[in-house]
C-alpha cells in the first residue's frame, strides 16, 4: 500500500508536521506558518461549548503578595515593592477529560492564574508539572486527539495513547512524571504549580532575563495511589472541587510560595541543552530557586458558570517587564489560547467580570460584536490615528527585543551539547525511592500492557531503556508478565 500524503484543509501537501516554521533554527514562530495556524484554529473549534482541554475545573479568588525584591530582574509594576498585594483569580483543572469527568484521575492539572494588575491583566497559564509531552505546538492537536475518546469506539484507547508516545520520544520525561506518585494529586491544595514554559523578564535598564516559575504549596505535597483514587472517585467525583470549596469556606485559605529560576539572556545560546524546550527542566544547581512572593486563595466564586467556566486565560496577556521567550510551545499557545476563547466565549469575552481588568482602565478602538458592553462616549472615534485626543500608543515595548537570525522555514531546534529526549527522564527515575519506582513501573506497565501492537510496545520500551537501563528492564519485565497472564 502506498504511503498516504498528509495535506492541509485545502489539499496542499504538508512538508513538515513535526516542526513549526521559525525565524531561524532558534527563533520565534512565524505567523506565515499556514499549516500551524490552520491546525490550531481548527482544533480550537472542535468542541462547543466546553473547553477542548481543561474542561473540568475549579476556581477561587485571592491575592499575590511580594515578599522579596526582584526589581533587579523585572520592571513589572505589581512586583515592584515588597508587601504589595495584587488581586488574583486561579483556575485548576484536569486536562483530558470532559466537563463531567472525575477530579481524582491520573492526568496533569492546569494551574492558570490571572493577576489583576494596575497595568492590565497578566495571565500565567501553567500546569502542576514543570515539563510537557511535546515541544512543538504543531504536534499538540495530535497529542490531545490521542488522549481523548477514539472516534470509533467512543472511549480512551491505550493503543492511541501509547502509539503517539511511541512516536514522540520527547514525551518520556513527562510520562515519568505522570505515571509517578504525583500523577494524581490528593487535592488542588496539595500540589505544586509551574509556569512550565520559559518566559522573559526585563528590568528598568532594559536587561533581559529568562525565567521559570515555581509555585510551591505551603500545605505540603500529597498524592493518591491508583487504588486510593479509584476509591475517591467512587465516593465523590467532585472531590477536588469539594475540598477547595470547603477549605476556603472554613477560612483555611490555601497558599503557595512563588520561586523563580533566573537565567541571564546571554547564557541561553550556549547552555548545555535548549533552555526553551518545555520537555526539560533547568537543574537547580545551575539556576537556584529565588523567592518572589506568596499566593493566597481566600474567596470562592459566587457562580461557578459565570466565574469559573467563563474565565478566559491567555499567555499572551503580558504586562510591561514580562514577555515571551522563543519556547516553541509557548509561542503556539500565544495564538491558540486567545483564539480558543474568542471562539468559545465570543470576541467580547474580556468584558465579562471575571476577565475584565480590575485595576486598569481599558481604552482602545475595539467596537461592536456579540455581547459588547463597552462602547465609550458618544464623541469617541473608532479609528487611530485621529485628531480627537483618542488613546495613543506609548512606543515602549513590554519586554526586551529578541535577536533572530537564519532562514525562515521549519527547523529542528538549534543543537546544544546535551539535547536528547531521555536523560532527564532517567535522572528523575534515579531520584525516586524504591517504593516510588515500584509504583511508577506498575502504573506504566498497567497501561502499556493493554496495547495490541507489539511494535508500539517495543518503541515505548526502547524509550525507557534509553532513559535508564534499570528503568527499561523493569518496565519490560512488568509488561511481559502482564501480557502472559
Amino acid at each position: 500500500m502506498s504511503q498516504r500524503v498528509l495535506t492541509t484543509e485545502s489539499g496542499a501537501p504538508v512538508a513538515d508536521n513535526q516542526n513549526s516554521a521559525t525565524a531561524g533554527a532558534g527563533g520565534p514562530i512565524l505567523i506565515q506558518d499556514q499549516h500551524l495556524l490552520e491546525k490550531l484554529a481548527r482544533f480550537n473549534r472542535e468542541r462547543i461549548p466546553e473547553r477542548v482541554v481543561h474542561a473540568r475545573g475549579s476556581g477561587a479568588y485571592g491575592y499575590f503578595e511580594v515578599t522579596d525584591d526582584v526589581t533587579g530582574f523585572t520592571r513589572a509594576d505589581f512586583l515592584s515593592e515588597v508587601g504589595r498585594r495584587t488581586e488574583t483569580f486561579i483556575r485548576f483543572s484536569t486536562v483530558a477529560d470532559s466537563l463531567g469527568g472525575a477530579d481524582a484521575v491520573r492526568d496533569p492539572r492546569g494551574f492558570a492564574l490571572k493577576f489583576y494588575t494596575d497595568e492590565g491583566n497578566y495571565d500565567l497559564v501553567g500546569n502542576n508539572t514543570p515539563v510537557f509531552f511535546v515541544k512543538d505546538p504543531v504536534k499538540f492537536p495530535d497529542f490531545i486527539h490521542s488522549q481523548k475518546r477514539d472516534p470509533f469506539t467512543g472511549r480512551q484507547e491505550p493503543d492511541n495513547v501509547w502509539d503517539f508516545w511511541a512516536n514522540s520520544p520527547e514525551a518520556t520525561h513527562q510520562i515519568t512524571w505522570l505515571m509517578g506518585d504525583r500523577g494524581i494529586p490528593a487535592s488542588y491544595r496539595h500540589m505544586n504549580g509551574f509556569g512550565s514554559h520559559t518566559y522573559q523578564w526585563t528590568n528598568a535598564e532594559g536587561e533581559a532575563f529568562f525565567v521559570k516559575y515555581h509555585f510551591k504549596t505551603n500545605q505540603g505535597v500529597r498524592s493518591l495511589s491508583a487504588e486510593q483514587a479509584a476509591e475517591q472517585v467512587g465516593k465523590d467525583t467532585n472531590s477536588h472541587q469539594t475540598d477547595l470549596l470547603q477549605a476556603i469556606e472554613r477560612g483555611v485559605n490555601p497558599s503557595w510560595t512563588l520561586y523563580v529560576q533566573i537565567m541571564p539572556a546571554a547564557e541561553a545560546a550556549d547552555y548545555r541543552f535548549n533552555p526553551f524546550d518545555v520537555t526539560k527542566v533547568w537543574p537547580h544547581a545551575d539556576y537556584p530557586l529565588q523567592r518572589v512572593g506568596r499566593l493566597v486563595l481566600d474567596r470562592n466564586p459566587d457562580n461557578v458558570f459565570a466565574e469559573v467556566e467563563q474565565a478566559a486565560f491567555s499567555p499572551n496577556n503580558f504586562v510591561p517587564g514580562i514577555g515571551p521567550s522563543p519556547d516553541k510551545m509557548l509561542q503556539g499557545r500565544l495564538f491558540a489560547y486567545a483564539d480558543a476563547q474568542r471562539y468559545r466565549l465570543g470576541i467580547n469575552h474580556t468584558q465579562l467580570p471575571v476577565n475584565a481588568p480590575r485595576a486598569a482602565t481599558v481604552d482602545n478602538y475595539g467596537r461592536d460584536g456579540l455581547h459588547a458592553t463597552r462602547y465609550g462616549s458618544r464623541q469617541d472615534k473608532n479609528y487611530e490615528p485621529n485628531s480627537y485626543a483618542g488613546p495613543a500608543q506609548t512606543g515602549a515595548a513590554l519586554a526586551a527585543p529578541l535577536p533572530v537570525h537564519g532562514w525562515t522555514g521549519t527547523h529542528e531546534a538549534p543543537a546544544h551539547t546535551k539535547d536528547d529526549d531521555f536523560f532527564q527522564a532517567g535522572e528523575l527515575y534515579r531520584l525516586m525511592s524504591a517504593d516510588e519506582k515500584d509504583r511508577l513501573i506498575a502504573n506504566i506497565a498497567g497501561g502499556l500492557s493493554q496495547v495490541t501492537r507489539d511494535d508500539v510496545i517495543e518503541k515505548n520500551l526502547a524509550h525507557f531503556h534509553a532513559a535508564d537501563a534499570d528503568y527499561g528492564k523493569r518496565v519490560e519485565e512488568a509488561v511481559r508478565a502482564l501480557r502472559e497472564d
